[in-house]
């Protein structure tokens, strides 16, 4: 338990660092993986929490939690008491007064119960504050998820997440977030001292290729140590070459991996282009022609393969970190 890095660059590390410290008995995990019972997630086989939890397994993962947006549908499914699975669950919790934007929280080891009393407090009464003395109040583990990230068509407010993240015990260091908002995340959990998780946030089945490393006997005692900065991270930042994979990976599940299932036909994100891909994959004309829906896939491989679509989102999401650090560093001189 002694072992555990003097400073938050030191929490950095390789996965061939990370396989060394694992041989000391150190333990992984991955907290934040989505599976099909999240409503962003497409309806295919590989993404069903089964799939997934088997995944884990064979990776080695010491800890495996699944955290679907607003539902514990997947624990139902799989059983609450499997080898190494941890509820878990991803909140969001819109407080318009005190935050004045919404925050998306991890929460592990909850039950039916918490979950449904959880949810009303987010939905009914909006009150984050009340939230998190809920999840002090019956010892649940938290997680602030991607501190810099807010919603679409929303005013950004950055200002307020060194206050917000005072209140949590553990922020994330996001795969899907741009390297500045990271190493903004990793500066104020250094200057809180807060603990620090690398999660992958997959919608993919990427689970994994991030992930976080602690020593502890249960999860129990695993998040403590995360809490106290007794943790390594071993982290992955948003590129030009993750979206092209990402990309590449939505194409291959949406055309190969779904046209045997007839509940993608339901399936919409609200994520404008993947929806776009969903559309033209289950349009008639292309479920009577093989050949024709083969020849959309891979028009759509050579579009993605250009990296232009990717190059165009990491170019506004890049503008709105430069805005978050702009407004970050006027409030400091303030």
């Amino acid at each position: 338990m002694g072992r555990g890095p003097r400073n938050y660059e030191e929490k950095l590390i390789t996965p061939e660092q990370a396989a060394e410290i694992m041989e000391e008995g150190w333990k992984r995990a991955d907290l934040h993986v989505h599976t099909t019972c999240s409503f962003d997630v497409l309806p295919v086989r590989d993404l069903h929490p089964e799939s997934l939890y088997e995944k884990a397994l064979k990776m080695g993962m010491d800890y495996i939690t699944f955290t679907d947006h607003e539902t514990i549908e997947a624990y139902e499914i799989l059983g609450w008491n499997r080898e190494k699975l941890v509820p878990g669950v991803e909140i969001s919790v819109y407080d318009p007064e005190f935050a004045g934007h919404a925050l998306h929280i991890n929460i592990f080891e909850l039950n039916r119960e918490e979950f449904f009393e959880l949810m009303e407090i987010a939905e009914i009464e909006h009150d984050l504050r009340n939230f998190i003395k809920y999840l002090k109040r019956h010892k649940l583990p938290f997680i602030y998820n991607h501190p810099f990230w807010f919603e679409f068509h929303s005013e950004p407010n950055p200002s307020s997440v060194p206050r917000l993240a005072k209140l949590f015990p553990v922020l994330e260091y996001n795969m899907h977030e741009l390297k500045q908002k990271n190493e903004l995340t990793i500066a104020l959990a250094e200057n809180l001292g807060k603990g620090i998780v690398a999660t992958t946030d997959t919608h993919t089945g990427s689970l994994g290729k991030v992930y976080t490393l602690a020593e502890g006997d249960n999860f129990k005692e695993f998040f403590r140590n995360i809490a106290m900065g007794k943790s390594y991270i071993v982290p992955e930042d948003l590129t030009r070459e993750l979206l092209i994979d990402e990309m590449n990976t939505w194409i291959d599940l949406i055309f190969e991996k779904s046209q045997k299932n007839s509940d993608i036909k339901n399936y919409l994100t609200g994520i404008k282009s993947l929806d776009t891909m969903v559309r033209i994959s289950r349009s008639e004309l292309l479920s009577y022609s093989p050949k024709l829906n083969r020849t959309a896939m891979y028009l759509l491989y050579m579009i993605s393969n250009t990296g232009l679509p990717a190059s165009f989102y990491l170019h506004s999401a890049e503008n709105l970190a430069r805005e978050i650090e702009r407004q970050i560093e006027i409030e400091k001189q303030e």
